[in-house]
């Protein structure tokens, strides 16, 4: 079978009218369903935007590849488009997106046409005839170029073949390449492993774990004989083999665009020896890089954090909404609840927002312990809001302060390793337990001991949210202003990675304690970086080539609706110009939300959110001061470019 059977002329598409990632995935099915490959249209569809949500399909270097393996689909198949000029595709390397391949992969047994999607992610790791497909000027051009290529690589592997079975010496390094459906990227960073080795006189032989098995599988005597092998992989593979062995483990993206870091690291010798912990090879999970405990902590914060958010945010909106739409002056104590349409939505708002704690510990601890801490968390998170402690317990008349975002903190973290020390510990229990554990073992125990900790160190937590929230509302306006320059100016360091997270999660944590300025801070210099880019690209167009110019555009709805990822691009291309101009515009956004005394009880929306805002016309005129700012240092360090 060739790629040519699985491609059909009435599955090609040449710079159609498509403008966005949802669209171009829309056409793309559109194609697949009128090649006659698909049973069920929407449900294929539906298969390929689960794929989607698990991690972008757009591998960088202006490729696209989603795909899905679903019953949806009567016969295995492929759908194309080209876009010359491009669009945004949430790819890697954050470069749009220009060539498509869409895969549709039955279920069942008959793998053939996986061996084929595999040789044409291979072939796609060639620039030239990459760019020749993006030039086609017909879709019959576009089939002979595709099969000219692959008749190509099929001469290329049978000698390939023919090498590795007059092997003799082994090879240097061996490599495991892996993603989670097996399809593209896993054939990718295996072929681009290959060219990267050849390039630099290394011998190399990778072995593939695609969803058809695994291909190429390394023998004992090669990884006996290897220097170092790389595990470039997304999912579980067998690891027990390389035992003893230095091993680098990282994500499949890094085999496919940190090549040459990779082949470097491997064979300089300072690779780490692979311990197994034994147990179920199948179930040896590949860390990204050995991960430090302050990545681990970072991540298990991130997914408490993710999950919390749209409590935060709908609550924190609605709740806004309610004394918008209140009478101060009928009660000025009962704010927000002295009308009946204030109180109801105030009541929705607060009943969302008291949901924020609580599942912020649920989800850091699910994400150490996996399921069993959930409830753990959860229960955990729900005590530290409550602030309950052994006296409140017995006599409810007793006052308690609750421990607030830290002690929610404290409680997710304490409840995902107290689960884990569970899971060893009841370990030594007999089969016969193994249906309890979930069910009965781990939520009463788990319940149990982290209610009798928490009950007892909510006072210490209670009294640090105190003291903070004291702190906090004791600020002069020198102090205010100085705070708002340092977490606005955060939110543009890194735009999005831990200076931007830690900034964020200091302003919802804030809400929770009752200061409402630091979130309007955070916000304002979260929105100002894609808009200074937008401005500087439209005032200053001698600054950026033409397609900034047309990304830039996008900057100014992604600025607007607080979405500071639109300015990483730019970023990234020219790092010590873009980042120190965001962050001088954000802290001048920030310092000037503060000395206006804006606040802001949702901490999300933008400016959509501006008739919300304590002293709206403040907050926006901070922005648009904070984002000139940002443009006219873009403009001075930025130089001229020529098309």
């Amino acid at each position: 079978m060739k790629i040519t059977d699985l491609l059909k002329k009435n599955g090609i598409a040449l710079n159609p009218n498509v403008k966005t990632k949802e669209e171009a995935i829309n056409k793309l099915v559109d194609l697949m369903d009128a090649t006659g490959r698909l049973s069920d249209k929407e449900g294929y569809k539906k298969a390929v935007l689960d794929r989607e949500s698990l991690s972008t399909t757009g591998i960088g270097d202006n490729i696209a590849i989603p795909h899905a393996k679903t019953s949806a689909v009567k016969e295995a198949g492929l759908s194309s488009m080209i876009l010359t000029d491009g669009i945004d595709y949430d790819s890697l390397d954050g470069e749009p997106a220009k060539l498509f391949f869409m895969i549709a992969a039955p279920e069942g047994e008959n793998n053939l046409h996986l061996d084929v999607l595999a040789r044409l992610s291979m072939m796609l790791m060639d620039p030239s005839f990459k760019e020749q497909l993006v030039n086609a000027k017909s879709v019959d051009e576009f089939l002979k170029l595709i099969d000219d290529k692959e008749n190509e690589k099929l001469e290329a592997e049978t000698a390939k073949e023919e090498a590795q079975n007059s092997e003799s010496k082994g090879y240097r390094v061996l490599a495991v390449t892996a993603c989670p459906t097996g399809i593209a990227h896993t054939f990718m960073a295996a072929e681009a492993l290959e060219n990267k080795a050849k390039d630099m006189g290394i011998s190399i032989k990778v072995e593939t774990n695609g969803s058809g098995g695994a291909k190429n599988i390394l023998t004992d005597e090669e990884i006996a004989n290897a220097e170092c092998i790389i595990v470039a992989a997304d999912k579980k593979v067998e690891m027990a083999r390389f035992e003893g062995k230095k091993v680098i483990q990282t994500k499949v993206a890094n085999g496919i665009h940190k090549t040459e870091e990779l082949l470097n690291r491997a064979t300089s010798g300072d690779a780490p020896i692979y311990h197994h912990e034994g147990g179920n090879d199948s179930e040896s999970t590949v860390s990204d890089e050995k991960e430090s405990i302050g990545r681990q902590i970072y991540k298990h914060l991130m997914n408490g954090v993710s999950h919390m958010l749209p409590f935060v945010i709908g609550g924190g909106i609605l709740i806004a909404l309610a004394f918008l739409l209140d009478n101060y002056s009928i009660d000025p104590a009962n704010f927000g609840k002295n009308t009946p349409i204030a109180a109801l939505i105030k009541t929705i708002g607060e009943t969302a927002f008291g949901f924020m704690l609580p599942v912020l510990a649920g989800y850091i601890a699910m994400s150490i312990a996996d399921r069993p801490g959930l409830a753990v968390g959860f229960v955990g998170g729900m005590l530290a809001n409550l602030g309950t402690t052994y006296a409140s317990a017995f006599d409810s008349t007793i006052p308690v302060v609750s421990g607030g975002f830290l002690g929610a903190l404290f409680a997710g973290f304490l409840s995902g390793y107290l689960v884990l020390g569970l899971k060893k510990i009841f370990d030594k229990l007999p089969q016969a337990f193994d249906g309890l554990k979930p069910t009965l073992l781990y939520p009463f125990f788990g319940i149990g001991l982290i209610g009798l900790i928490m009950i007892f160190v909510n006072p210490f937590f209670g009294g640090v949210n105190t003291v903070i929230t004291n702190f906090l509302n004791s600020m002069g306006g020198t102090s205010r202003v100085l705070l708002g320059i340092i977490v606005a100016g955060m939110m543009a360091i890194d735009m999005g990675g831990p200076f931007n997270k830690a900034a964020y999660v200091f302003g919802t944590a804030s809400l929770a304690s009752g200061n409402f300025e630091v979130m309007a801070a955070v916000m304002a210099g979260g929105m100002v970086p894609p808009l200074s880019i937008a401005l500087a690209s439209t005032f200053f167009k001698n600054k950026f080539t033409n397609r900034e110019r047309q990304s830039a555009l996008t900057n100014y709805i992604m600025g607007l609706s607080f979405i500071t990822e639109g300015a990483i691009p730019f970023a990234a291309a020219d790092p010590l110009r873009v980042i120190p101009s965001c962050v001088v515009g954000s802290a001048t956004a920030g310092a000037l939300t503060m000395l206006f005394g804006c606040n802001l009880r949702a901490p999300h929306g933008g400016i959509f959110v501006l008739p919300v805002i304590g002293n709206p016309f403040g907050f926006l005129a901070a922005v648009v001061i904070g984002s000139v700012v940002g443009m006219v240092m873009l403009a001075i360090l930025k130089k001229k470019v020529s098309e």
